[in-house]
């Protein structure tokens, strides 16, 4: 959802790339209806992180769940910044209680990226 948030209403000042450490091959359904709702129709496709590894980033932000996975650890160029936000994949319950955890999360996507980014590009 980040990729798609920051790609979409930020791509004037920044790109963004998206890879796991566990990638399923697929961007989860979920996440793309609530980008939809928002108006973003994300492309995005599932990466593994070596898919990404070579590309000389200026800065990375890991946006994992630390209490429910391991954040990869990145060897490659650019600042590291880390922002935790659980995978609402992993929330169980009814429809409507995960399709609430998507919105959540992207909820809090849309106001931590911007501000991160924002105080990087003011420093």
């Amino acid at each position: 959802m980040a990729e798609g948030f920051v790609n979409d209403r930020m791509r004037e000042r920044w790109d963004a790339y998206s890879a796991g450490t566990h990638p399923t091959g697929y961007v989860h359904p979920l996440a793309l209806q609530v980008l939809r709702e928002i108006g973003i129709a994300h492309q995005g496709r599932s990466k593994g992180i070596e898919e990404i590894r070579d590309i000389p980033f200026d800065i990375v932000i890991t946006v994992c769940d630390s209490a429910a996975e391991e954040c990869p650890i990145w060897l490659g160029r650019g600042k590291i910044f880390h922002i935790g936000f659980p995978d609402p994949a992993k929330v169980s319950g009814s429809e409507v209680e995960i399709l609430a955890a998507f919105r959540d999360v992207r909820d809090d996507i849309i106001r931590e990226i911007p501000r991160i980014l924002d105080q990087i590009e003011n420093s």
